[in-house]
Protein backbone atom coordinates (compact mmCIF):
# COMPACT_ATOMS: atom_id res chain seq x y z
CA UNK A 1 0.00 0.00 0.00
CA UNK A 2 1.12 3.58 -0.54
CA UNK A 3 1.91 5.76 2.48
CA UNK A 4 2.60 9.47 2.79
CA UNK A 5 3.49 11.17 6.10
CA UNK A 6 3.29 14.97 6.15
CA UNK A 7 4.17 17.59 8.75
CA UNK A 8 3.32 21.30 8.44
CA UNK A 9 6.93 21.89 7.36
CA UNK A 10 7.68 19.02 4.96
CA UNK A 11 6.95 15.62 3.50
CA UNK A 12 8.55 13.20 5.96
CA UNK A 13 7.93 9.86 4.22
CA UNK A 14 6.46 8.59 0.95
CA UNK A 15 6.59 5.06 -0.37
CA UNK A 16 5.23 1.53 -0.45
CA UNK A 17 4.81 -0.12 2.96
CA UNK A 18 3.60 -3.41 4.40
CA UNK A 19 2.03 -1.95 7.56
CA UNK A 20 1.83 1.11 9.80
CA UNK A 21 1.07 1.17 13.54
CA UNK A 22 -0.31 4.42 14.94
CA UNK A 23 -1.40 5.79 18.35
CA UNK A 24 -5.15 6.28 17.95
CA UNK A 25 -7.03 8.29 20.56
CA UNK A 26 -8.63 5.08 21.90
CA UNK A 27 -5.48 2.96 21.58
CA UNK A 28 -2.85 1.80 19.14
CA UNK A 29 -3.98 0.20 15.89
CA UNK A 30 -2.37 -1.18 12.74
CA UNK A 31 -3.17 -0.61 9.08
CA UNK A 32 -2.42 -3.48 6.68
CA UNK A 33 -2.75 -3.89 2.92
CA UNK A 34 -6.33 -3.37 1.64
CA UNK A 35 -7.61 -2.00 4.97
CA UNK A 36 -11.17 -0.69 5.04
CA UNK A 37 -11.56 3.09 4.62
CA UNK A 38 -11.04 4.97 7.88
CA UNK A 39 -10.36 8.44 9.23
CA UNK A 40 -9.05 8.75 12.79
CA UNK A 41 -7.43 11.26 15.11
CA UNK A 42 -4.02 10.38 16.53
CA UNK A 43 -2.61 11.20 19.95
CA UNK A 44 0.91 11.45 21.34
CA UNK A 45 2.85 8.26 20.76
CA UNK A 46 5.02 6.19 18.46
CA UNK A 47 4.37 5.46 14.79
CA UNK A 48 6.05 2.37 13.33
CA UNK A 49 6.28 1.86 9.57
CA UNK A 50 7.23 -1.56 8.20
CA UNK A 51 8.50 -1.68 4.61
CA UNK A 52 10.80 -3.87 2.53
CA UNK A 53 13.69 -1.62 3.68
CA UNK A 54 12.98 -2.36 7.36
CA UNK A 55 11.24 -0.53 10.20
CA UNK A 56 11.04 3.24 10.68
CA UNK A 57 9.96 4.61 14.08
CA UNK A 58 9.20 8.15 15.21
CA UNK A 59 7.14 9.94 17.85
CA UNK A 60 4.34 12.44 17.25
CA UNK A 61 2.39 14.89 19.42
CA UNK A 62 -0.89 14.55 17.50
CA UNK A 63 -2.34 14.12 14.02
CA UNK A 64 -4.80 12.40 11.71
CA UNK A 65 -4.76 9.30 9.52
CA UNK A 66 -6.88 8.57 6.45
CA UNK A 67 -7.06 5.24 4.60
CA UNK A 68 -8.79 5.15 1.22
CA UNK A 69 -8.28 2.87 -1.81
CA UNK A 70 -5.13 1.28 -0.34
CA UNK A 71 -3.51 4.71 0.15
CA UNK A 72 -2.68 5.97 3.63
CA UNK A 73 -2.21 9.66 4.46
CA UNK A 74 -0.86 10.66 7.86
CA UNK A 75 -0.80 14.34 8.87
CA UNK A 76 1.17 14.96 12.06
CA UNK A 77 2.45 17.71 14.34
CA UNK A 78 5.36 17.50 16.76
CA UNK A 79 7.30 14.79 14.91
CA UNK A 80 10.52 13.62 16.60
CA UNK A 81 12.79 11.04 15.01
Amino acid sequence: MKLIVLTPEKEFFEGEVQSIKVPGITGQFEILDHHAPIVSALTKGEIRITSSQGDTKFTIERGFIEVLNNEVSVLVQGLEE
